[in-house]
C-alpha cells in the first residue's frame, strides 16, 4: 500500500467505523489519510442515542448482541479501549458486565389476561416441526425470492416460538425465507433459550455511548478525519475494459458545493443504503412525520450508480414497499420510579435483567424493555429511561382506537397502560418519543442472487460497499456484526492483509446444539 493513499468512508454508520480501524489497526494506513464524510451531525448510525433528561431521551433501536457469535465485532473490540477505564478494552468490559447482569427473562410474553404466557413448550404442532425442518434445510438456490409464508403454514404463526422469535429479531411472515432460514442457523444456539434470552448481552449503556463513542475516540486519537454535515450526492467514475473506477467524490458541505477529487491508489467505502433513513420522531402531542425515500440521501445513491454499474445490486428489491419494512419504536424519560417498580414486580425481573416483553395479543405486537439504568451516559441518578417497539404501526391498537403511526406519545402510553392493566397516573410527567422508521426491516425483504452486491463488486478497482445490503453468503443482516463483518472483508481484500477473518463460528454444526434444540423443538 502507498502511504500516500487515502481512503474516503461514505455514510458515518459502524461500518464506517469499523473499516477505518482496520485500515490503521490491521493495514497499517495513517489515520490522517482517512475520512469519514457523514450526512448527519452524529457518527454512529444506526446505533444512535440522543437528548437528556428534560427534552427527553431517544434512541431508534438497538441491536441484539451475543458473546457466543459476533466474532469480527468482539475482534475489534478487544483492541478497543473502554471510556470508563481506559485499562480495559470495550470487550473485557462487556464481558465483565454481563457476568453481572444476566438474561433471564420470566416474562417474555404477555397475553391479553395480563398473564405470563408459559412458553417452555414452543407450540408446534407435528406439521409445524416438519415444515421448519423442511425450510431450514432448503438450499438458497431454490428458496430463491420466496417468503416465509410460502414455507410454513399459517398455524405456525400463532405458536409461541414465532411471536418470541419474531419479536428477538424483528421478522415479518412475508420477509425472506432465505434470511430467515440463515438465522435459523446462525442462532441455533438462541433457539433452546429463545424463551429466557439467556444468551443475549448488553452494552454497559446504550450502543452509541458504549460502541460508538470508544471507536470514534480511537479513531479520533489516531487522526481520522470526522466530516459532518457532509451529503454525498455522487461518485464519478470511469469504465475501462470492464474495470470502474471512483474519480471523484460530489458532495454537499454545509450546503457548499465540493468535488473531492479520487487519486490513483485511493479508496472509496460507501454504505449503499440505509434502513433507518427518513426516520422521523415525534413527541408527547405529535405523531412522527411519515418520511419515504424522497426525503433521505442514501438509497438515491445507490440508486443512481446501481443504473448504470448492474454489479452494485438492485436497491428497488428492498425500499419499494415501506408498509413491509416500517415499523415503529418509542423510548420513555421517566422522573417517577413508580413504572419501574411495577414492571419490575410484576416480570419478576430487575432492570438489565429480563429482556423484552412482548404483549403477544397487542394489535402492534407491542414489546418494551427495561435496561439496566442509567442507560445513557448523561442520565440522572433519579430518571430512569426504557425503550419499546411495535412491529404492526398500521393497525387499530386495542385501547385507543388509531393506528400506532398516528399516535403521539401520549397515546401510546395509555395504550401501553391497557395492555399492564396500569393506571395512567403510572406515567405522570413521563416523556414518550415515538420514532418511525419506514425502511428499518427492508433488509429483510424477499430478494433473489445479485440483488445485494459483494462488499467488493467485480470489476471495481477502488470502490467498496458496506452495511446491510451487501452479500455475505454464511452471515445475517440486522446485526452490528454483519457491517462489522463486511468491513473487515472489503479492508482486507482491498489491502492485501493477510490476517484471517475471524470466520462464523458453526455453531449449527455442533451435534449438541442440534440435539438440544431439537428437544426444545418437541416439548
Amino acid at each position: 500500500m502507498n502511504t500516500q493513499s487515502k481512503a474516503y468512508l461514505v455514510g458515518g454508520g459502524i461500518g464506517s467505523l469499523a473499516a477505518a480501524a482496520f485500515m490503521i489497526r490491521d493495514g497499517g494506513m495513517p489515520g490522517e489519510n482517512i475520512s469519514i464524510l457523514e450526512a448527519g451531525s452524529l457518527m454512529g448510525g444506526s446505533l444512535d442515542a440522543s437528548g437528556n433528561s428534560e427534552l427527553g431521551y431517544s434512541m431508534r433501536g438497538g441491536r441484539m448482541l451475543t458473546t457466543d457469535n459476533y466474532e469480527c465485532t468482539w475482534d475489534l473490540y478487544k483492541t478497543i479501549p473502554s471510556l470508563n477505564d481506559s485499562s480495559k478494552s470495550v470487550f473485557e468490559e462487556t464481558v465483565e458486565f454481563n457476568e453481572r447482569y444476566k438474561s433471564n427473562s420470566r416474562a417474555r410474553l404477555v397475553d391479553k389476561r395480563r398473564a405470563k404466557v408459559p412458553v417452555a413448550s414452543m407450540g408446534f404442532s407435528m406439521q409445524d416441526r416438519i415444515e421448519l425442518l423442511k425450510l431450514s434445510h432448503a438450499d438458497e438456490s431454490h428458496l430463491g425470492a420466496t417468503c416465509i409464508t410460502d414455507w410454513l403454514s399459517p398455524s405456525f404463526f400463532e405458536t409461541e416460538f414465532w411471536y418470541m422469535w419474531a419479536t428477538t429479531f424483528a421478522f415479518q411472515p412475508w420477509h425472506s425465507a432465505v434470511e430467515f432460514r440463515r438465522y435459523l442457523h446462525r442462532f441455533m444456539l438462541e433457539f433452546s433459550r429463545i424463551e429466557t434470552l439467556a444468551g443475549v448481552k448488553r452494552t454497559i449503556f446504550n450502543q452509541y455511548d458504549s460502541l460508538v463513542r470508544p471507536l470514534q475516540a480511537w479513531l479520533q486519537s489516531q487522526g481520522v478525519h470526522l466530516v459532518k454535515d457532509c451529503k454525498v450526492t455522487g461518485l464519478d467514475h470511469k469504465l475501462d475494459d470492464g474495470k470502474f473506477t471512483v474519480t471523484a467524490i460530489k458532495c454537499l458541505r454545509q450546503n457548499e458545493r465540493e468535488v473531492i477529487a479520487v487519486n490513483a491508489g485511493d479508496l472509496v467505502v460507501l454504505q449503499n443504503g440505509s434502513m433507518t433513513d427518513s426516520s422521523s420522531l415525534g413527541s408527547m402531542t405529535e405523531s412522527p412525520e411519515k418520511l419515504t425515500k424522497l426525503e433521505s440521501s442514501s438509497w438515491a445513491l445507490w440508486e443512481q450508480l446501481s443504473e448504470t454499474l448492474p454489479q452494485l445490486g438492485n436497491p428497488a428489491a428492498f425500499n419499494s414497499c415501506i408498509s413491509q419494512s416500517c415499523w415503529e419504536s418509542f423510548t420513555v424519560t421517566l422522573k417517577n420510579p413508580a413504572f419501574f417498580d411495577k414492571m419490575q414486580q410484576f416480570s419478576d425481573n430487575p432492570a438489565g435483567t429480563g429482556g423484552l416483553v412482548t404483549f403477544k395479543d397487542s394489535n402492534w405486537l407491542m414489546s418494551i424493555v427495561l435496561a439496566h439504568q442509567p442507560h445513557f451516559l448523561n442520565q440522572p441518578a433519579d430518571v430512569q429511561v426504557f425503550w419499546g417497539y411495535s412491529l404492526f404501526p398500521d393497525r387499530i391498537g386495542n385501547f385507543i382506537p388509531k393506528a400506532m403511526d398516528e399516535c403521539n406519545g401520549t397515546e401510546i402510553l395509555r395504550e401501553l397502560c391497557g395492555h399492564l392493566r396500569f393506571d395512567l397516573e403510572t406515567f405522570e410527567s413521563a416523556n414518550c418519543i415515538p420514532c418511525r422508521m419506514p425502511y428499518i426491516t427492508s433488509m429483510f425483504m424477499p430478494r433473489n442472487a445479485g440483488d445485494r452486491p459483494l462488499p467488493i463488486p467485480p470489476g471495481s478497482v477502488n470502490l467498496a460497499l458496506n452495511g446491510q445490503f451487501v452479500e455475505i453468503s454464511d452471515d445475517v443482516v440486522f446485526t452490528v456484526e454483519y457491517s462489522v463483518r463486511a468491513a473487515q472483508m472489503a479492508v482486507y481484500q482491498f489491502l492485501g492483509i493477510k490476517r484471517q477473518i475471524p470466520p462464523v463460528t458453526p455453531h449449527d454444526k455442533s451435534f449438541q446444539t442440534q440435539f438440544e434444540a431439537f428437544l426444545k423443538a418437541f416439548k
